[in-house]
């Protein structure tokens, strides 16, 4: 019998070689989840009926045309699923039940996966944390008392518990990544607008948003790319489009030119986050390539941060309620210029006029066009996703929560900045597991590339997985 915990990759093989059928690992992971899932609570909708008619009529065997027939997937709830609530943890879309699949469902299904079930998602998808009052808690299977990350939460501790051979995440400010590094397993951030997004969204949402991308999580980084490939290409009303994603040449690490960002000011991470950044770049270096600690490009943290926070909440409360739009607008501009508390300022970012939206939308392109003058020397960037390892459950409100780094108490959002860096120019992220930390928690880093390199980045996290890199199990959830 196939492991829960084999990657995808060694699980299409286990079918095209007639060891395993679709509907015997269906019937694992869905056993697994009954087992599991009660004090996880990762996977929050199932659809074992639809999946067990469809994985006992498979006959043929994963092949080009469709690569993952027979695979059993989980995705986040915020896709649209025909026949599931698709709700983002919103207590008012509570009854709101989809139609139709997302294009990436579409896809996945059209590649021979079978979805059967979705994901614990924060309330809004606007979180570190992933809970909300329709589904509650999501555990990271690593320790219970603390979250798998958000908003793709249900994501990351799905694969992590062994619940699902693959999973489909969202990521604005690192809602990939962040649980990919919280529950050790891999991750991937798309170049903005690789992968459309069509479908992942609340009623009336039809518009590609500013920022965000959907993308894979998986056991490994085979798995990444296996499922990018799947998923990725233009929408149906852009037949002109054709991505070129250049991958890892063939001398691999030998000569690779690798940056290393590993702690900054504005977001300082712990000293064993930090070391881990170091463990992967003196392992790339033992391989060939050629390291520098202190290359940047050619703007400041605070900089790029002052155009990120801006951009990120004035698309994130695209969706507020009219009403309170508007109180959010007279409160900003009845507030005086010297005000700069977290209240007004985020009133401010909310309801700023377009004039001003165009101003920081120009700032950032000139962030782009500074990254693409770095990544004419350099071929990756390798960075911390978050300060600290998986956080400890915290339901308070926001503004009352901290994140505790070697001892200095920093304000809860500001531990997104790693994600913000490199999300706010569209750039592709990979996120790859380091190791468990002294109290088995995992540790992941961000492997980042110059915008259309996802291929060379997942790349190279394919490489360092060889290496030792691996997607480690939980003891508390055995296979």
């Amino acid at each position: 019998m196939a492991s829960p915990y084999a990657t995808a990759t060694e699980l299409l093989a286990l079918l095209r070689d007639g060891e395993v059928s679709a509907l015997e690992l269906t019937d694992m992971y869905l056993e697994r989840i009954e087992k599991l899932n009660p004090e996880i609570n990762a996977v929050v909708w199932q659809d074992a009926e639809r999946a067990r008619d469809t994985a006992g009529s498979i006959t043929a065997k994963p092949d080009s045309q469709q690569p993952l027939l027979g695979l059993p997937i989980t995705v986040k709830e915020a896709y649209n699923v025909a026949g599931s609530p698709t709700t983002w943890g919103k207590p008012e879309f509570a009854d709101n039940v989809s139609n139709e699949d997302a294009l990436a469902v579409q896809r996945l299904k059209a590649a021979g996966a079978i979805v059967i079930g979705k994901t614990n998602v924060p309330l809004d998808l606007a979180d570190l944390q992933s809970y909300n009052d329709i589904y509650g808690v999501c555990n990271n299977p690593y320790n219970l008392d603390h979250t798998p990350g958000g908003s793709s939460g249900g994501s990351g501790a799905a694969l992590a518990a062994g619940l699902s051979a693959l999973e489909m995440g969202s990521d604005i400010g690192g809602s990939i990544r962040t649980p990919a590094h919280f529950s050790g397993v891999f991750g991937h951030k798309p170049t903005w607008a690789l992968v459309p997004g069509r479908g992942h969204a609340l009623p009336g949402m039809l518009a590609e948003p500013d920022i965000a991308v959907i993308g894979p999580l998986a056991r490994s980084a085979f798995d990444l790319e296996l499922q990018l490939d799947v998923v990725a290409g233009a929408d149906d009303f852009q037949p002109g489009i054709r991505y070129d994603l250049p991958g890892l040449a063939e001398s691999g690490f030998a000569g690779l030119r690798v940056a290393v960002w590993a702690t900054d000011p504005a977001c300082p991470v712990t000293e064993e986050t930090q070391d881990r950044v170091e463990l992967v770049a003196q392992t790339l270096k033992n391989a060939g390539a050629l390291i520098d600690y202190e290359a940047r490009p050619n703007f400041t943290s605070e900089q790029s941060n002052a155009i990120y926070t801006p951009l990120l909440w004035s698309i994130m409360m695209a969706g507020t309620p009219e009403e309170q739009f508007q109180d959010m607008k007279a409160q900003a501009a009845n507030s005086a210029p010297e005000d700069h508390s977290d209240e007004i300022e985020m009133a401010r970012m909310a309801t700023m006029d377009h004039r001003t939206w165009l101003g920081l939308h120009n700032a950032r392109d000139g962030l782009r066009w500074a990254w693409h003058e770095f990544f004419k020397d350099f071929d990756i960037l390798l960075a911390p996703q978050t300060p600290t390892p998986a956080l400890k459950h915290d339901h308070r409100p926001i503004n009352d929560r901290s994140v505790d780094v070697d001892g200095f108490a920093m304000p809860y959002f500001q531990q997104i900045f790693w994600a913000g860096l490199t999300g706010i120019s569209h750039l592709p992220s990979t996120v790859i597991p380091t190791g468990l930390n002294e109290h088995g928690l995992p540790i992941g880093i961000q492997i980042i590339g110059n915008a259309y390199s996802d291929r060379l980045t997942i790349q190279i996290a394919q490489g360092l997985e060889e290496l030792g890199f691996r997607f480690e199990p939980p003891e508390a959830y055995p296979g």
